[in-house]
């Protein structure tokens, strides 16, 4: 006897080719009913022998399409009534309730790449071929479902030749939303020209020198040749980018191996759908020396749309592809005005939101993501513990984020950029006002960071119900919450800085942690911040800071060993009578002035920069013994004395030693007292979990040898995988203490909880 199912089904299953999937395979099984999108979700209603219905849930769950990712399921009995002969699409509908998940953009699959490039398919060439395994999905969606009249291609009605294959169940582009081809969809432009006489004069432009503005997927982005010094040049100039690495897309792995050393698993995240940038060692000799700027690592990636694939058939080699918006700015969604370009290449599919190009750094069977934007956001994540009402977490100042979270579901924004102007704040905003009304989620309470001065901290004001979270408990309950943990958990926060609970700045922590509290266990010692962001900027200022005003166990540093630092007798006149000189127990801080009193960097010309010198001079000597160190317990915290480090780093210096082995014998010290520091909190707590967490830990060399230590040592390591450790994880960790905090699981003071 047949029997009839209600199947919802809750993830990552619209725009990415579900329904299709669905329709196939229960066709195949000989069941009766439909399937349609609903809200966020889909509805499944099916009709057959129990077998039959039960072989279609195995295999719909084991043999989903690639891109899709169940998360729930839920199976309620239904009545056969009315049931059609067949199965079939119905038209979505829109309903409240369960969370709603927008796709993520998709890189260009293989099946499509095939026919852009066969003379005889109807869609050679066609700059904006897709299916339902790839092509555009968050950056064209205005609203759930997931239905092209919802979308941007909304104004390109469809010709027949392209409807027939929207309604053919055998078509891989059976209800592909973005269906398009040159009869009926969107088209290039290059000034007068239009279609593939746009592509090739932009085309012919870059060949011979130039750079040119191009509409990709989620903004306007600058392309030029990697191989032409000047042309790079003159993308710096543009951008205002005087010395952060430009990205580099290669037509395929191969290429990128010529390019850079990769590893098996950077090869494969290159491949994945998400295409995102892969920072790896370049190879030395082959790009434009402006491409780097002297840097170590490289971020390569490969087209990932159709336009991309086009471009680099016609260039025959590797191109900076940047976004084309200025240092630090959001991605421009509108054609660039006042740029110094030679042209721009665009299209009339409007852009419905914002998304710059993911970055992810591989190192050895791990990767931790830089910067979550394209191809990764806003896939949701889940809390460890549901918040009981609707929350935004609105995340730190630089690398911004927000995260909105109803229940278990999580949405962490794509990468914004840094809060300091009035254009990114607008894009904050105008990001945050669409995800909240796709998503259907009205906060009832702002999470914020604790600094007062952080735009992201005023915005949180327009609620009334505000939750303050310190910056670096949220950093390590991120790791946490993304791998599912439960408390008690140590937690090692290594980063520039953050304000801590006793009005200094932090960024070398140690905590005992949980999700609705934390006990700071360690701590780096103190140092001076002369001139405060002049500091930041200036690593040789952080240097005296340490070497003038640090906080030491043992013996202050000769000042001999202080001198040739520029402007140390005005440094030591602004210690000496507290002017502008917060005070920092900041790793970060501490990477730069070792970075100084190495000579590998005296200005940071981007965020980190003089942390990345230094441990590309490390690199050569692998196997480097550590420094000196000294650890005491101070007030109930054990405290790390980097004044000792830096002294036997300047008196090694001084006996002749290399800098990059100075440089190697400092990471070596920082990991070894990471785990001396864990060992003992373990000692205390018998706590085994650690959650690494900063922007520090984007460190490549710290974070292979700190993991390897602490798996040595009996410890269970994390770091963030899918969820940024710099401050674009911010976000997500605040969601997940308030979310803890608001259900009320654990009594008592919630700073002092672990649970």
């Amino acid at each position: 006897m047949d029997v009839a199912w209600r199947i919802e089904v809750y993830g990552a299953v619209q725009g990415v080719g579900f329904r299709p999937f669905v329709h196939r395979l229960a066709t195949g099984l000989g069941l009766r009913g439909d399937v349609r999108n609903a809200g966020g979700h889909v509805v499944i209603n099916a009709t057959g022998s129990r077998a039959r219905l039960e072989a279609f849930l195995s295999t719909m769950t084991s043999d989903q399409p690639g891109a899709a990712q169940i998360r729930d399921l839920v199976v309620t009995p239904d009545r056969p009534d009315g049931r059609p002969a067949g199965f079939e699409i119905v038209e979505s509908e829109a309903v409240p309730g369960r969370a709603r998940e927008i796709p993520p953009d998709l890189a260009t699959c293989a099946d499509c790449l095939r026919e852009l490039f066969d003379p005889a398919n109807r869609r050679h060439r066609y700059p904006f071929i897709n299916c339902t395994a790839c092509g555009p999905r968050a950056t064209i969606v205005e609203s759930l479902p997931y239905d092209r009249v919802r979308t941007t291609m909304r104004a390109f009605e469809m010709c027949a030749a392209c409807a027939a294959e929207y309604h053919d169940p055998a078509d891989r582009r059976f209800h592909a939303e973005p269906i398009a081809c040159g009869s009926c969809g969107p088209r290039l432009r290059f000034t007068s020209v239009e279609g593939d006489a746009a592509l090739r004069a932009a085309v012919e432009i870059v060949s011979a020198g130039g750079v040119v503005a191009v509409k990709g997927l989620g903004g306007f982005q600058l392309v030029c040749d990697a191989l032409d010094g000047a042309a790079v040049a003159r993308i710096r100039q543009i951008k205002g980018r005087e010395a952060k690495p430009l990205a580099v897309m290669v037509r395929d792995v191969t290429a990128a191996d010529a390019l850079a050393v990769l590893t098996e698993p950077a090869r494969a995240l290159l491949r994945g759908p998400s295409a995102p940038i892969v920072l790896a060692p370049r190879r030395l000799g082959v790009l434009a020396p402006e491409v780097c700027n002297g840097l170590a690592d490289v971020g390569l990636f490969l087209p990932y749309t159709p336009l991309h694939h086009l471009l680099l058939d016609g260039l025959r080699g590797p191109l900076v592809v940047t976004s084309a918006n200025h240092a630090d700015s959001p991605m421009c969604v509108e054609p660039p005005s006042g740029l110094d370009v030679d042209g721009v290449l665009t299209h009339d599919r409007p852009i419905a939101a914002r998304y710059d190009d993911s970055v992810i750094r591989s190192f050895g069977s791990r990767s931790t993501v830089i910067r979550r934007a394209r191809g990764l956001a806003p896939a949701p994540l889940r809390l460890p513990i549901s918040t009981p009402e609707p929350l935004l977490a609105v995340g730190a100042q630089l690398k911004s984020t927000f995260t909105l979270a109803d229940g278990e579901h999580a949405v962490l924004g794509p990468h914004i950029g840094d809060l300091s102007d009035a254009e990114t704040l607008d894009a904050y905003e105008a990001a945050l006002g669409s995800l909240s009304r796709i998503h259907a989620i009205d906060p009832v309470h702002t999470v914020h960071d604790l600094h007062p001065g952080y735009l992201s901290t005023r915005l949180a004001r327009r609620l009334p119900s505000r939750i303050a979270v310190q910056h670096h408990h949220a950093h390590v309950a991120a790791v946490a919450a993304e791998h599912a943990l439960r408390p008690p958990f140590l937690g090692v926060a290594y980063d520039g800085l953050g304000l801590g609970d006793d009005g200094t700045f932090w960024g070398g922590e140690l905590l005992l942690a949980g999700y609705t509290g934390y006990r700071r266990l360690g701590r780096f010692s103190h140092a001076p911040m002369p001139g405060g962001s002049a500091a930041v900027l200036r690593p040789a200022r952080m240097a005296l800071g340490y070497l003038l005003g640090g906080e030491t166990i043992g013996e202050p540093i000769p000042d001999g060993l202080a001198a040739g630092l520029p402007d140390r007798d005005v440094i030591r006149r602004m210690i000496t009578r507290g002017v502008n000189c917060p005070v920092a127990s900041s790793a970060g801080r501490l990477f730069d002035a070792a970075a100084a009193l190495l000579g590998v960097c005296d200005v940071n010309g981007f965020e980190g920069e003089a942390a990345l010198r230094l441990e590309q001079a490390a690199a050569e000597f692998p196997g480097a013994e550590p420094l000196a160190w000294r650890l005491e317990r101070r007030d109930g915290v054990w405290v790390y004395d980097g004044v000792a480090t830096l002294r036997h780093l300047l008196e090694a210096k001084a006996d002749g030693e290399p800098a990059g082995r100075l440089a190697a014998a400092f990471h070596a010290t920082v990991a070894a007292v990471t785990v001396l520091l864990c060992e003992r909190a373990a000692a205390e707590h018998d706590v085994t979990q650690v959650c690494l967490s900063g922007g520090v830990f984007q460190n490549r060399l710290l974070a292979t040898d700190v993991l390897a230590r602490l798996s040595a040592a009996g410890f269970e390591p994390y770091i963030g995988e899918r969820v940024p450790v710099n401050d674009g994880g911010i976000s997500y960790g605040q969601a997940a203490i308030a979310a803890a905090r608001l259900s009320g699981r654990t009594g008592g003071d919630a700073r002092s909880s672990c649970a």
